[in-house]
């Protein structure tokens, strides 16, 4: 079974996260295949608009921690931070369906989506801390941009989820629906989208994003550092091994 299904029509290239047996987390393997999905739509000029969905339960876990621990993420050509250079670039608009759990990187990556739809059964959450490391894919910049320092600090320091009510008020989604219709409103709006004209829709994206894309790349870029470092470090390593055998990590 392949867990990321693509499927082009009408202009849009949708990307669809297809382990449900394992909540759609992330692999290495799996990031490779998003970002050549993304570098390969960017170039195609029968793609205007890419969607990302999952299932009407489940949107992603985060990474799939057993991979993640056997192949953690080494360097800037790593799959993981091609497919974070690939969102954080990416000149056509780009927009994601949510329902259910979207961890971690399910959530920091909405933040370079242009247009979010979730289910009410939507559940975001960013808990780096709770696993002895640090923001990733820009997130520590995105966040707080969005949300403003307070609630960024609950979101990020607590790592605690939040609901789709809440995540529409942030401003980290444009609506709420039930999660049975998620999907098709999504492919609803982005068919809309891509019968518009595909340089208006690059130039205008550009224009709203140039200022921040070089600070976004930037952060990521630091934040690997740290997140590489982290990495190894006692608390890292003592909240990987109690995820691993199901108990409290004691830090």
């Amino acid at each position: 079974m392949n867990p990321i299904l693509q499927h082009v029509e009408n202009g849009v290239l949708t990307l669809t996260l297809n382990r449900t047996d394992k909540k759609n987390s992330l692999t290495s393997a799996m990031y490779a295949e998003l970002a050549d999905a993304l570098l390969s739509a960017q170039a195609d000029a029968g793609i205007k608009v890419v969607l990302i969905q999952g299932h009407e339960t489940v949107f992603s876990a985060g990474n799939d921690i057993a991979d993640f621990l056997q192949q953690p993420a080494a360097g800037e050509d790593s799959p993981v931070f091609r497919f974070l250079r690939g969102i954080a670039v990416f000149a056509k608009p780009l927009m994601a369906s949510v329902c259910g759990p979207a961890v971690g990187i399910g959530t920091t990556m909405l933040l370079h989506c242009d247009l979010v739809y979730a289910g009410d059964n939507a559940a975001f959450s960013m808990p780096f801390v709770n696993l002895g490391l640090c923001p990733e894919a820009g997130s520590s910049l995105l966040v707080a941009q969005l949300m403003g320092h307070q609630r960024a600090a609950e979101a990020l320091l607590m790592g605690e989820p939040f609901l789709a009510e809440t995540a529409m008020e942030l401003g980290l989604i444009n609506r709420v629906l039930p999660p049975s219709e998620v999907n098709a409103y999504a492919q609803q709006q982005a068919r809309k989208m891509a019968a518009k004209p595909l340089s208006s829709l690059m130039e205008t994206k550009r224009l709203m994003k140039a200022s921040q894309t070089p600070l976004v790349l930037e952060r990521i870029k630091q934040e690997g550092a740290v997140f590489g470092r982290m990495l190894k470090e006692p608390a890292a390593v003592e909240a990987f091994s109690a995820f691993m055998e199901k108990r409290k990590p004691v830090f």
